[in-house]
């Protein structure tokens, strides 16, 4: 009599394990569709490979090949490295040391944020190149100067350094203000000189932050355009737009591309092996900064000071002189900012920002909480943030390739291309493109949150969605807002997908800005610029608002 029971007990086992594994199954899909939706222009690049141009791939092996790995080694080896030294300098004096107007720079020193790349490249090259006032004046104190040419390797390395530090410093910052001083206070007491606890104890601390800062600049840089662009420096971005537009071979510019994704895979390990070794603490308990006083608050204040004046006072300033005498003060420059034509391209900007960010951002929390309650999904997650380093233009061209594609399976005509080209098109790549840093501060959040969290909940019969819903959701908020203001950012400053995938008429602040910058007016590219920098201050004020409140 009881083997019946014992066989209905079996089968309610199987049945149970059954029900479980389709339901691991069933988190992973998110994850999975996400992987898909980057892999597809990903594998048309490589799939290029089948299509070799001999001629021109000998071409470039004779000619720029070595030029390029060479070019790219040293821009992203010198962006990380000056970065680092930026942004860990600025966020250890900023977080763990007081000093006279540490208040006001501990905030300002993210606005250069704001800034994209390709505005402070051809603002420097205004104020250094060929006819800028500097060689002007130059010339005119020593009538022996030479005029030499701004666009050195030296120069890009600077720009570049100057926008993206914020990614080091933000994420430093937060740790040491999490751990305090108490550890240095430690390593002082043992008999460590300040530099001593600073190498030993404070760096190693603050690993995490680094790596995962450095590692998004050096993805940032890889993908950069418009700045390298600017100042004729050839890397593998350039040589597939050149491949693409001038050589009219866009196999060869896929295959470029396809080299492009070996650097950006690099990265990724690197930084997968390095933060493994970093550890963060709970937050200190002790908030008290080390005083500086005399020579050393003097040097700490000039040196932040010095960061921000040349990374955001002084390319607005610079910006607003061509602006104001492009078309003079008063009403004239009021109907400029305030015109029918720049409000058309400010709605369009922020709209398409806003739709695009919150699109991302659902995406990420969705996988972020598919791979808490499904278990796995790290490898969908990893491959999803690959697309942060394709440049936007072959992405572009990988996205409407890809659906040209499936529109002639699935359809007779060229027709439905709109399915692809215009907005839907270009949110699509922006979901590619910025999914990285919209996971970056959701995934980093979801670490602190301890899995007992939802455990507790579920074995009281709570389920997963209401979990979601009332526990890890509200939880979360201050990372996917964070990740919601990053992404905004980032599409507003996007130029070259927006370039290729826009609808006809539908211009933005970047695209106008290119307009007027490829014909070499950079004086009337001041006002769009102007106006980009304002709009995507209003998401890094909010980001510092934010940042300020969570350190509280």
């Amino acid at each position: 009599m009881k083997q019946p029971t014992n066989l209905a007990g079996s089968q309610g086992q199987m049945a149970s394990h059954l029900t479980a594994t389709l339901s691991k199954i069933g988190w992973l899909i998110p994850g999975a569709i996400m992987a898909l939706i980057v892999l597809a222009p990903i594998a048309y690049l490589f799939v290029s490979w089948t299509q070799i141009d001999q001629q021109l791939w000998q071409h470039l092996r004779e000619t720029q090949l070595l030029r390029l790995i060479a070019n790219t080694f040293i821009l992203v080896g010198g962006v990380a490295v000056l970065s680092a030294i930026v942004g860990v300098s600025l966020a250890w004096l900023t977080a763990l040391c007081d000093f006279p107007g540490r208040k006001w720079l501990d905030w300002a020193l993210i606005l250069p944020l704001a800034i994209p790349a390709y505005v402070f490249a051809f603002v420097v090259l205004g104020i250094f190149d060929f006819g800028g006032p500097v060689q002007h004046w130059l010339s005119i104190l020593w009538p022996d100067y030479r005029v030499t040419d701004a666009r050195s390797t030296g120069a890009l390395i600077l720009v570049m350094t100057s926008v993206l530090y914020p990614y080091v410093y933000l994420l430093t910052r937060n740790i040491f203000l999490m751990q305090g001083r108490a550890a240095f206070d430690v390593a002082r007491s043992l008999g460590a000189t300040p530099l001593q606890a600073v190498m030993r104890v404070g760096l190693p601390m603050a690993k995490p932050g680094i790596v995962a800062g450095i590692s998004l600049i050096m993805m940032e840089t890889l993908a950069d355009f418009g700045a390298v662009s600017v100042f004729n420096y050839d890397t593998f971005t350039t040589a597939i737009y050149k491949s693409w537009i001038s050589m009219f071979s866009l196999a060869t510019a896929s295959q470029l591309a396809s080299l492009l994704l070996l650097f950006v895979v690099s990265a990724i390990l690197v930084e997968r092996t390095t933060r493994g070794a970093g550890r963060i603490q709970q937050k200190s308990s002790r908030t008290d900064r080390f005083r500086l006083r005399g020579f050393a608050a003097f040097a700490a204040l000039s040196w932040c000071f010095l960061i921000f004046f040349a990374a955001f006072v002084s390319p607005l300033l610079q910006l607003l002189s061509w602006a104001l005498g492009l078309v003079g003060p008063g009403f004239g420059l009021t109907l400029v900012f305030f015109g029918e034509n720049t409000i058309r391209l400010v709605q369009n900007t922020f709209v398409l920002a806003l739709i695009s960010s919150i699109l991302i951002v659902s995406v990420a929390l969705l996988m972020n909480l598919a791979s808490r309650f499904g278990g796995g999904g790290q490898v969908f997650s990893e491959i999803s943030g690959l697309g942060y380093a394709i440049p936007g233009s072959v992405l572009a061209v990988g996205i409407v390739s890809v659906s040209s594609h499936l529109d002639s399976i699935f359809s007779n005509s060229a027709s439905d291309a709109a399915l692809v080209v215009g907005l839907w098109g270009l949110i699509f790549a922006y979901l590619i493109r910025f999914f990285r840093p919209a996971n970056s501060p959701i995934a980093s959040a979801m670490q602190r949150l301890t899995p007992e969290l939802g455990e507790s909940a579920q074995s009281l019969g709570v389920s997963k969605l209401r979990i979601a819903a009332s526990i890890y959701i509200p939880l979360l908020s201050p990372g996917v807002f964070a990740a919601l203001l990053l992404v905004m950012i980032d599409v507003m400053k996007e130029m070259p997908a927006t370039l290729m995938l826009r609808p006809f008429g539908w211009d933005t602040l970047a695209t106008q800005i290119y307009n007027f910058t490829s014909e070499g007016e950079w004086q009337r590219a001041a006002v769009p610029a102007l106006i980009l920098v304002a709009v995507s201050c209003l998401p890094v004020i909010m980001l510092i608002r934010q940042s300020r409140t969570s350190n509280r």
